[in-house]
């Protein structure tokens, strides 16, 4: 069965995509920690982020880079911090998340619940971003 990240990159369930390429996709995290939380994925449905070939994981930290430079200038932060999981959705991602403080990658606390407007707004300013 294809994991929900696969279902997003098909568009068989709707995302906040901000940015892709042919072989990578970013999209805001529906439960963030912080407003511009965004996840990067492979398009191909790979479960383990050190199963991808080492092109593919040089060319999706690249990827990321570019995108975190839109998050950086849509998203007030101080930088963005990276944190690789992976024990939630069996198919790798990166997560892209705002940092003011160490608390804003702290994954064990409580998630935001963001509007639809929220989400779409965040989404445009980071899009507009991206070159």
């Amino acid at each position: 069965m294809a994991s929900i990240f696969t279902r997003i990159v098909n568009r068989e369930i709707p995302a906040h995509i901000i940015a892709e390429n042919d072989k990578f996709l970013a999209f805001l995290d529906i439960n963030p920690l912080v407003v511009g939380h965004t996840l990067v994925i492979p398009k191909k449905e790979v479960d383990y982020i050190f199963d991808l070939d080492d092109d593919t994981l040089k060319d999706i930290q690249i990827f990321c880079k570019k995108v975190s430079k839109a998050i950086e200038r849509a998203v007030p932060c101080l930088r963005i911090g990276v944190a690789i999981i992976g024990l939630e959705v069996p198919h790798a991602h990166i997560h892209l998340v705002p940092l003011n403080s160490m608390d804003d990658i702290n994954f064990s606390r409580q998630k935001l619940t963001l509007s639809q407007e929220e989400l779409i707004s965040t989404c445009s300013r980071i899009k507009e971003q991206v070159n």
